[in-house]
């Protein structure tokens, strides 16, 4: 039995069928019948038609991908003239004698085995009748040879073409390969019409494709040609289906009191990216824990408001905007640079606003990037190959922050890394209730429990020390013994913040609160550069969400869009004070992932309660209150996260080609190793700034010295950044090693698609309807 799929997939290959020629005369120059086994010919494969476009738009028409599935479909169609003409008097039912009907057009299930009934015609032809087992068999080697016609389109761009020989006397069966007939058909299968599977099999010759003229054939003989990567005609209304495994899918409506728990699931599941980066700048800053409370207050509401702005005019796709940490590096930079480091008075307004004038500059011109087109130029540049390493380097270049951070209190810190990891590893599998709380709700989960075990600590005295107080700073300390204590109790305490107690119960964030923000061009320079590796790794977010909501990959004009609008929203956080630009989560895909929820409403409602807390003032105040060493090790894990999901971007290109293996390795390897150069040139700060913040110290004393001391620090600056100098390496490598589009990814990201010209394709990307009736130009962002 095993060896009977694989016989009759040669017989189709070789175009035999044996009821044709069954009923063929030897007299006529056709091969007598042998023995069994057949003889089977070399399979010599037609390429005059060869489209490579067919096969992809075919995919992206029908649901799903080819270059993610393994799977495809067959049909039959007719493509040339004289073959037009030979089969259109053709009907399976009443034989060839019917001239004026269409050619018959089947498509071949390669599920079910069996033929589906497509437009303009009356003909369905039935999988084969009889007992279970011949049907059984069909649909096993129909899937078999739908996987084989994929891998060869894939791999030699070809089309099969089988012409098999009929005859108007006793057409009983028709010749489109073994087993096919125009009442009973199986694909790749041998029945004889009993159902069996075991039919009389005798050799057929195989038909090879030549440069002769075809015979004028008429009623005796007609030919039937399986096309087997043709487009089924598109229906007018397409239905968005939800995709495989999704609770929830892109346009759902299960009601307003789920949609509001699936956007609570998804932002609580995002608590450690959406509030954790002013826990670490603000306090770097001179901030107080106030003003940190504020900004956390300020970064909720931004980031609800450029969400539910991404979700209407942007790619509409449904991910968060929020503090990314590519802006967390320059952000540091600038706050550690030789001019903010010795403020005494009012260090934190001044620096924030300095950050504001930067972020401002860097997002203008992000803004131009998106909507005057240059990001699909750009975005011909940018693959698979480039976005993995970069967004890797984004996440391990905290490496020296993490856990030197978190083990200022490891009582604390361990037990959190280690339940974070319990939970979305090892319990992971475990359901309450039908839901998977630990695998969804790991971060929020683990920092409740340690927060509650350091609330104990600190009321049952672990950290009260005679005669010293956590209220006094460090600086006013005058013993000794107090002096020594006074850092384990600053960062393991829960009741060392004043946040709540400082802290208003409304409080409404206002632009330019931190007052006017200043513009410097060394710190321009740098949001500039940085803004392009934000693009770049939204550009990774968008592909990796598209294909898990089950959309066609977004066309450049789409992603063009989408950065503008980033653009945008970083303009906004400038203004209102974050302290760092907006741009797409990547964490946010994972959270697609683990959630099993791609509901458009549910982000936006979740985004709505998000800018409703911020008006409360005391919810930031107890995000503030959180211990330092707590937040780091939160971070030690979405670090971690963000470097794999990362890297994960290699998927869409040919992972185990030695190109690409050579430049990602050593594109993370010099991310690393050209930033240690620049930071050695730092011989003071090392007395003055703790060790986590000296590698963000390069930008007022490194080599690179030109006269021009504006030019020195973001030249300086730029090239200490991880991720700054993975973009440029791998950029240069990736465009300049020659590659096959398919093993740089190209092929799936930057190649020309038909979605272009096929707007049901793009349906989900569309603006709204009143948006383009009201503004005619959205047309020209991919509306």
């Amino acid at each position: 039995m095993a060896g009977r799929p694989v016989l009759e997939r040669a017989s189709v290959e070789a175009g035999s069928s044996s009821k044709a020629m069954e009923n063929t005369n030897p007299g006529k120059g056709q091969q007598k019948p042998g023995p069994w086994p057949p003889k089977i010919e070399p399979f010599i494969p037609n390429t005059n038609d060869y489209n490579p476009r067919e096969l992809k738009s075919w995919a992206k028409r029908t649901g799903f991908n080819p270059n993610f599935s393994g799977e495809t479909i067959s049909s039959i169609s007719e493509r040339d003239p004289d073959e037009k003409n030979a089969v259109s008097g053709f009907d399976f039912e009443k034989g060839p004698d019917r001239q004026d009907e269409s050619s018959p057009k089947i498509e071949i299930d390669p599920v079910l085995g069996r033929a589906a009934r497509t437009q303009n015609t009356g003909i369905e032809i039935e999988p084969v009748s009889g007992s279970t087992n011949g049907v059984e068999r069909a649909e096993s080697d129909a899937l078999l040879g739908s996987t084989r016609g994929l891998r060869r389109a894939e791999t030699e761009k070809r089309r099969i073409r089988i012409e098999p020989v009929l005859e108007s006397k006793n057409v009983d069966r028709v010749g489109l390969g073994p087993g096919l007939s125009p009442k009973n058909v199986g694909l790749n299968g041998n029945g004889n019409g009993n159902g069996n599977g075991h039919g009389n099999v005798k050799e057929v010759p195989a038909v090879t494709p030549t440069d002769e003229p075809k015979k004028d054939i008429g009623k005796a003989e007609r030919q039937v040609e399986i096309d087997m990567f043709s487009e089924p005609q598109e229906p007018e209304n397409p239905v968005s289906h939800r995709p495989l495994g999704m609770r929830c899918g892109l346009k759902e409506n299960p009601g307003l009191a789920r949609l509001v728990f699936y956007g609570v699931q998804h932002y609580l599941s995002l608590a450690g990216s959406l509030v954790f980066i002013p826990l670490i700048i603000v306090p770097a800053m001179g901030g107080t824990d106030e003003e940190t409370a504020s900004v956390i207050s300020t970064l909720l509401l931004v980031s609800g408001v450029t969400t539910i702005l991404q979700s209407y005019f942007g790619t509409r796709l449904p991910l968060v905007q929020g503090s990314s940490f590519v802006y967390l590096a320059p952000a540091l930079v600038i706050i550690n640079s030789e001019e903010f480091r010795n403020l005494s008075r009012n260090k934190f307004r001044h620096t924030m606003r300095e950050l504001q004038g930067a972020i401002i500059v860097g997002s203008i011109f992000q803004c131009i990037l998106g909507y005057t087109g240059l990001m699909s130029l750009l975005l011909r540049l940018i693959n698979p190959v480039v976005v993995a390493p970069t967004v890797a380097a984004v996440g391990l270049a905290f490496f020296s922050f993490g856990f030197p951070q978190a083990g200022t209190c490891v009582e604390i810190s361990i037990p959190q890394i280690s339940l974070v990891l319990l939970f979305a590893l090892y319990l992971r599998g475990v359901s309450i209730f039908g839901h998977r709380v630990f695998k969804v709700y790991a971060v929020p989960l683990s920092i409740v429990i340690v927060w509650v075990y350091a609330f104990f600590l600190t009321a049952g005295g672990a950290y009260n020390y005679k005669g010293c107080s956590s209220d006094i700073p460090s600086s006013n300390i005058l013993l000794d013994s107090c002096r020594r204590h006074a850092f384990t109790m600053k960062h393991c305490r829960t009741d060392a913040s004043n946040a709540w107690r400082t802290a208003a119960w409304v409080r409404i964030p206002y632009p330019l609160q931190w007052g006017i923000p200043t513009f410097h061009f060394r710190t321009s320079i740098i949001m500039i550069i940085v803004s392009l590796v934000a693009s770049v790794e939204s550009v990774g977010s968008y592909h990796a969400a598209a294909l898990l909501v089950n959309l066609s990959p977004p066309t450049p004009r789409i992603v063009s869009r989408g950065i503008g609008l980033e653009g945008f929203s970083s303009i906004l956080a400038g203004l209102w004070g974050t302290g760092t630009g907006s741009t797409t989560l990547i964490e946010s895909v994972r959270t697609i992932d683990i959630t099993k929820m791609a509901n458009r409403r549910a982000v936006v409602l979740g985004a709505v309660l998000l800018i409703f807390f911020s008006f409360v003032g005391k919810v930031g105040a107890i995000l503030a209150s959180i211990p330092q060493a707590l937040a780091a090790s939160v971070l030690c894990f979405t670090w971690a996260l963000v470097a794999a999901l990362g890297l994960s971007t290699l998927q869409y290109g040919q992972t185990a080609s030695s190109r690409n293996i050579i430049i990602v390795g050593f594109t993370l390897f010099m991310s690393f190793s050209v930033p240690a150069y620049f930071q050695q040139y730092q011989p003071i700060t090392s007395i003055v700034l703790p060790s986590y913040y000296i590698p963000y110290a390069a930008a007022s004393n490194g080599p690179v010295h030109s006269g021009s001391k504006a030019f020195d620090y973001a030249i300086n600056a730029l090239l200490s950044m991880n991720m700054v100098v993975a973009f440029l390496v791998a950029f240069v490598l990736d465009n300049t090693v020659p590659g096959s589009r398919q093993e740089r990814g190209v092929y799936i990201w930057s190649a020309a698609d038909d979605t272009e010209n096929d707007p049901s394709h793009l349906a989900d990307y569309s603006l709204p309807k009143r948006i383009c009736k009201f503004f005619p130009c959205s047309k020209c962002f991919g509306a």
